[in-house]
């Protein structure tokens, strides 16, 4: 698979492909910029430039999960996402494992406000 979006490492681009696969009701987005997915204009994963996958989750599932696989909060262009936790690189290679994970961070996503759409000129 040849990557589309710039610097992306392609087997990074694959794995996290798999997992977007994996849910029927889920697309990767992002045309030529870095992938991720959003629900009502609320992105909730993403691909870095650096192949990190991250999750967006609630509160309590962010913490947990930052625990159970000693995992730490995702930087994306020196920037800490506060909500998003980096998915640690053997939980990306393990589709099932961490499908459950990308569930929590889309029904999070469905519960935030849509975001204004904004008006072409």
């Amino acid at each position: 698979m040849s990557s589309n979006y710039g610097h992306v490492p392609d087997d990074k681009l694959a794995l996290y492909q798999q997992l977007i696969d994996a849910h029927p009701d889920i697309e990767l987005k992002g045309g030529t910029k870095l992938p991720y997915t959003s629900h009502g204009g609320n992105m909730f994963s993403q691909l870095t430039k650096a192949g990190t996958v991250g999750l967006r989750l609630e509160k309590a599932e962010r913490e947990a999960f930052l625990a159970k696989f000693d995992s730490e909060l995702l930087v994306t262009y020196g920037t800490v996402m506060k909500e998003y936790v980096a998915v640690p690189d053997h939980l990306l290679q393990d589709t099932a494992s961490l499908l459950p994970y990308l569930e929590q961070s889309y029904a999070y996503a469905k519960t935030l406000k849509p975001q204004a759409r904004k008006r072409k000129s």
